[in-house]
């Protein structure tokens, strides 16, 4: 009995093409939103998670605002922090704008970072060519500098840098190396966005020079065993406290790991509101078969009162009825599930992501597909089993 109403069910659908189309229609939409919106989605906020989390991995930052008394940290201070347990080192960032030079060429307000070796020692892929800098840099505070790929296209086309010089304020520099800009190595580098930037980085205590200052106020501590993070926070807490005399709102520290799981956990909230949002093109869709199946029933009323007559039972004829709603929502999630992956792909491909398949969205669109074909298509299946054979036959 189940295969002759399987057979009947599909007779049905194939006899009546054009309304099956735009009932399978909205099925079909409605699944390759929630796969294409979901896939894409997700793909999008694993790439900036896992950049994230390849930046905060095993680092926190801290930024001193000061006091009246001591305006930032000086190189005892950073000292007394690398020295830290379960520190692995400690890299000073500043950040200043000046003038760059080169054969008559000027470059008008780039950003100079001043950095320390240890920036470069737990970035080993910074670099493309060149060397990074060095503790000699440091402590010597030497002229040499770091450049990227847009500085060296401005002031250097049409040869190496490398070894070259330029002059930034005045003061002659030897460019050291060259940027990779496939890596993004630090928070700066990914939320600046726009790579074509102009970014040069020389030693941190030759920057100070520069700036006429002593003090540092942002730097980055690297921890070498993350179980320990949060006694490396305390540690940390209670030598600025004591730096600042234990002055409120004297310093700041960033913990970049509990960052990357507070966006974890906003990803999966945002995911669950976009399968919610695309679920109602789903309810659209299971209102259409809905309707497409009451349709059905009033032009078979015949058909059942003649079945019903020869012996069908009620729960026969409600099989058929609802194996063919289901079929209608399972051809729209077969197809909705193509379309979506394929939409999926490409615009992955285009924004320049990886496509990663989304389980979940594929189990949401198919599940939420065969759930709406059992939902909606229960009540005109109840109704046309519970139809009268005498009042069946009188339109006969």
């Amino acid at each position: 009995m189940l295969k002759e109403s399987i057979k009947m069910s599909w007779k049905n659908i194939i006899n009546n093409k054009m309304r099956s189309f735009l009932t399978v229609l909205g099925i079909v939409i409605g699944v390759t939103a929630i796969i294409s919106l979901i896939t894409i989605v997700q793909g999008l906020q694993n790439e900036v998670t896992s950049r994230f989390a390849d930046l905060g991995a095993g680092k926190i930052a801290v930024q001193a605002f000061g006091t009246p008394l001591k305006q930032g940290l000086s190189d005892n201070n950073i000292k007394s922090l690398s020295e830290i347990e379960n520190v692995s080192g400690v890299s000073p960032n500043l950040t200043l704008v000046s003038s760059v030079v080169k054969n008559g060429k000027v470059l008008e307000d780039i950003k100079i970072e001043g950095r320390n070796e240890v920036f470069f020692r737990n970035s080993p892929d910074f670099i493309a060519r060149g060397r990074p800098l060095n503790i000699l840099d440091m402590e010597s505070k030497n002229k040499v500098c770091i450049i990227n790929q847009a500085v060296a296209k401005e002031l250097f086309l049409g040869e190496d840098p490398v070894d070259k010089t330029l002059q930034i304020g005045g003061t002659t520099y030897l460019v050291a190396g060259i940027i990779d800009e496939e890596v993004t190595s630090d928070v700066i580098t990914l939320f600046a966005g726009n790579q074509s930037d102009y970014r040069i980085i020389i030693p941190y205590t030759t920057a100070m020079g520069m700036a006429g200052i002593g003090s540092i106020n942002v730097l980055e501590i690297y921890i070498s065993d993350t179980s320990y993070t949060d006694e490396v926070i305390e540690q940390v807490e209670l030598i600025l406290n004591q730096t600042f005399n234990f002055k409120d709102n004297s310093f700041e520290i960033i913990n970049l790991d509990s960052i990357v799981d507070t966006m974890n956990t906003m990803n999966d909230m945002m995911t669950a509101v976009l399968a919610g949002i695309a679920s109602i093109a789903l309810l659209v869709g299971g209102i259409g078969i809905m309707n497409m199946m009451l349709v059905s029933v009033s032009e078979r009323t015949t058909e059942i009162g003649l079945r019903k007559a020869l012996g069908a039972e009620p729960k026969n004829i409600q099989l058929q009825f609802l194996i063919e709603s289901i079929f209608l929502s399972l051809l729209g999630g077969f197809f909705g599930l193509i379309l979506g992956l394929l939409i999926s792909y490409l615009a992955c491909m285009g924004i320049g992501i990886d496509f990663r398949l989304s389980y979940l969205a594929i189990f949401l669109g198919v599940g939420f597909s065969a759930g709406v074909g059992i939902i909606f298509g229960w009540a005109p299946a109840r109704k046309a089993s519970m139809l009268n054979p005498i009042d069946a036959l009188r339109s006969v």
